[in-house]
């Protein structure tokens, strides 16, 4: 730095004698601080570690000193000595742009910095707004703060709004919507409040007809002339001019559309062909260069610009949304001009230009995953999509999937020496409708602009698990619509599942620690090996089953086992039955999506899910009516398989707070429960919750957390409740580069389940206390299409410890999990 220059260390902004913290007045202010973490400015560091004058110092060493240079070109060629001076300053160069060069205070920013925040106060209404700085030099020497002063004086409130508006039809219009006018009589002046009124009036013209309108003929005359502060407003909306530079104008007029043409294969290839194919329907005139191949309701319920209607904007930005959802068309061209025909020039013809996306397309994807059960996977799929299947804009899309991983335990088996020993393929089929399919109409409650859907689906899948194999049927009719861009409705009327198990007699190969268990209580007991062994154990399957068997059989003290031991066999083989039976589970449920983020960029937006399904109740009802048989638990089968019934719920809400400077406030908050009664006394584990992993509590893997405070006793951990709650601090490191910082916190129990632990269980708020916590850091790449994250999680309160001896016990690297993850967790 130059003698007289200081380093920005603060700044002050001082109102009417009190400090001021709010960031929307603090970012007037052009110079900030340098970055700082943890209170240090590490980047502002960095950056001094870079050489001020790298060239000459470059030059001085190694070009002016000519027998160093002899030497170094003797010892490394001088093609090699030229790289090497490039790459002393190609680094110097990188020092420099990944640091943070010094914030100095500028006496001119700051001047600029004070006409912003009195500008700021003036447009929320204090008018009479002063300001002044100064600038104090810190403690330590080179450094210094600005501390800004506003003195606002009395504010200024609008005392009443007259109107001048020179064309009926407009004046007629805003007195309809005079009521909602933004500007409020004693109410203090804002600037926003004008241009928001501006933006309203705007959209009701446009939505009412008057298709030339714009903001600019919309304006305010003020009067503040010895008023004592309040403010007489007037708004003002002149006429048209009839022509650029014409000084005539001429009143605003209710524009009408006569005619809606609609071109179903327009490309800039064929623009000038002859039409080969017309139709008119509805008073819309369809149009195709080559055959139709649209059925003329295809594309005339996706335009709600009708002939005989007004202009609306509302109505164009409909057609074009519903035109994009079908996925048929690329982004539509809609153009209004004038209808030659009408002589009082109030008449447009919509011309819409649709261009076809190709009837056939492929599509591939890959993924790479981790949990607790596969230390790697690999996913890929791939997806054939057919458009306009029947001629109403129907997509079919069958799609493909398949996965390798390689289990955390593998099997002992024939396969044991192969690092991939979990496959999975799987198959579906997808048709998608344009429109709600029910027996009766649903226009009234479900109109067209909601973009409604029927999508129907057939599934199947096969896994080979390290042994343990079961193949899934699935089938689907879903009903989906979205009333507008931040809210979602999805129906599930029908959601059939059947998940059949293969080769379950390869359990205790692959739930080891299960098998463990049994064969250590076998051991205990009088029960005869076929090992004859001193540390006997167990054949799979038919011994450990037979064990099994004869304690079931039995009572407490068979085979000299206590009771305590005799209900761990009796909880054995319970899980087993629970993992390895045949699911058959024909649900309903429906899905509430409130979102307001708008795009992928967006860092500031709220996120509600709210799920809620039932299963099993009209199986149930058709089982008392006819009879079905049941099995030796009372359930009632349909071929063979116990349905599944319960009730299931989920309420998911993650916010966001852009805090500025790539400074992101991220929290979510998750809770779950279901329920089973009737022909089930346990859930499904297809449709149990788990805990741990890369997107949930990052401390503990995924599956190895909880029930409750037992400790993750076996591989698998699920249970029929979960809470889970995240917050993480992110921000920007170095371009690309984003850190994190986190806190998780959550768990599993049973609740109303089929279990006899009782630190399994969730009994009520006092087991709030087995609530995990972790926390932890995160480095993230942002590839800008896809996000690579890595986050350590530390785990800060163990609920499986001792109480008193939960917090920090195992906070260090040796027992941190390392998580990788595409994109954000929430």
């Amino acid at each position: 730095m130059e003698p007289n220059q200081n380093l920005l260390t603060e700044n002050e902004l001082i109102t009417n004698g009190e400090r001021i913290r709010e960031e929307r007045i603090l970012n007037q202010i052009y110079q900030e601080p340098n970055t700082r973490f943890l209170g240090i400015p590490l980047r502002l560091h960095f950056y001094n570690l870079a050489r001020p004058k790298i060239d000459s110092i470059l030059y001085q060493k190694y070009i002016v000193d000519s027998t160093k240079q002899r030497f170094m070109i003797g010892l490394l060629s001088k093609k090699q000595y030229e790289r090497f001076l490039h790459s002393k300053l190609e680094f110097n160069q990188w020092i420099k742009r990944t640091g943070e060069e010094p914030v100095i205070v500028s006496r001119e920013d700051t001047e600029k910095s004070l006409e912003r925040l009195k500008s700021w106060y003036w447009n929320n209404g204090w008018f009479n707004v002063e300001g002044d700085y100064k600038i104090i030099p810190a403690e330590k020497p080179k450094r210094a703060l600005v501390e800004y002063t506003i003195t606002t004086h009395k504010p200024y409130v609008i005392d009443s709004l007259e109107t001048l508006i020179s064309s009926p039809a407009l004046d007629s219009l805003y007195q309809l919507h005079e009521a909602e006018s933004l500007i409020k009589e004693g109410v203090q002046y804002n600037t926003l409040d004008f241009n928001d009124e501006r933006d309203r009036l705007t959209e009701i013209f446009r939505n009412n007809g008057v298709y030339d309108f714009d903001q600019e003929f919309i304006s305010f005359d003020a009067d503040t002339i010895n008023t004592n502060h309040r403010i007489g407003t007037t708004l003002i909306i002149k006429n048209r001019r009839n022509g650029v530079n014409d000084s005539v104008t001429e009143p605003f007029k209710i524009h009408k559309i006569s005619k809606v043409n609609i071109f179903t294969d327009y490309t800039y290839a064929n623009r000038d062909k002859p039409i080969a194919d017309s139709v008119n329907v509805n008073g819309y005139s369809i149009y195709s260069f080559d055959a139709m191949e649209y059925k003329p309701e295809a594309v005339t319920d996706a335009v709600f610009i009708k002939p005989g209607s007004v202009y609306s904007d509302l109505d164009r930005t409909r057609t074009y949304n519903r035109i994009n959802s079908l996925r048929n068309f690329k982004y539509p061209n809609i153009q209004f001009i004038p209808d030659p025909a009408d002589s009082s020039g109030t008449d447009l013809v919509s011309n819409i230009f649709l261009s076809p996306q190709p009837k056939y397309s492929l599509g591939f994807d890959l993924d790479v995953y981790q949990s607790n059960i596969q230390k790697f996977g690999i996913g890929f799929g791939g997806s054939f999509l057919i458009r306009n299947l029947f001629g109403r804009a129907e997509n079919f899309e069958i799609s493909g999937t398949g996965s390798i991983g390689s289990s955390a335990d593998a099997a002992k088996s024939a396969n044991q020496n192969q690092f991939f020993d979990i496959t999975e393929v799987g198959a579906d089929a997808k048709l998608s409708f344009p429109r709600i399919f029910l027996p009766f109409n649903t226009e009234k409650f479900i109109p067209k602009h909601f973009n409604p859907f029927t999508n129907m689906s057939l599934g199947i899948s096969s896994q080979r698990n390290i042994g343990l194999d079961k193949q899934t049927f699935s089938g689907i009719l879903n009903y989906e619509w979205t009333p507008n861009k931040k809210l979602t409705n999805s129906l599930d009327l029908l959601n059939i599942q059947y998940v059949r198990n293969l080769n379950i007699g390869n359990y205790f190969n692959v739930y080891r620690n299960s098998f463990d268990e049994l064969n250590n209580l076998a051991r205990n007991s009088s029960f005869q090996f076929n090992d004859t062994s001193a540390e006997p154990v167990l054949e799979i399957p038919d011994e450990a089953d037979e064990f099994i068997q004869v304690v079931q059989n039995g009572q407490p003290g068979v085979l000299g086992l206590s009771e305590e031991e005799y209900f761990n066999v009796v909880d054995i083989a319970q899980r087993k039955f629970r993992l390895t039976q045949n699911n058959l589970i024909f649900a309903t449920n429906y899905t509430y999506l409130w979102n307001t983020k708008e795009s992928l960029y967006d860092q500031e937006f709220t996120r509600f899910r709210f799920k809620i399904e039932t299963a099993g109740n009209i199986l149930s009802a058709v089982s008392d009516l006819a009879n079905f048989q049941k099995n030796e638990q009372g359930q009632s089968e349909v071929m063979g398989v116990a349905f599944s019934q319960y009730v299931k719920t989920e309420i998911d809400l993650i916010k966001h707070w852009d805090l500025g400077h790539e400074n992101v406030i991220a929290v979510r908050g998750f809770g779950g429960i279901a329920i089973p009664y009737g022909n089930s006394n346990s859930i499904p584990i297809s449709k149990t919750f788990f805990a741990g992993g890369p997107n949930d509590n990052r401390a503990w893997q995924a599956y190895d957390l909880g029930p409750g405070s037992s400790g993750s006793r076996l591989e698998f951990n699920e249970a029929n409740m979960k809470l889970a709650f995240n917050g993480e601090y992110r921000f920007g490191l170095y371009e690309a580069f984003k850190g994190a910082l986190f806190v998780d916190v959550g768990n599993i129990w049973n609740v109303l389940d089929n279990t006899r632990y009782s630190d399994y269980t969730f009994d009520g708020i006092k087991d709030l206390t087995e609530l995990a916590v972790g926390s932890g850091f995160g480095i993230r790449y942002d590839f800008d299409f896809f996000v690579l994250r890595f986050d350590v999680g530390f785990k800060t309160y163990n609920p499986a410890l001792p109480a008193g001896d939960r917090w920090f016990r195992d906070y260090n690297f040796n027992n941190a999990v390392y998580n990788v993850g595409i994109n954000y967790p929430f």
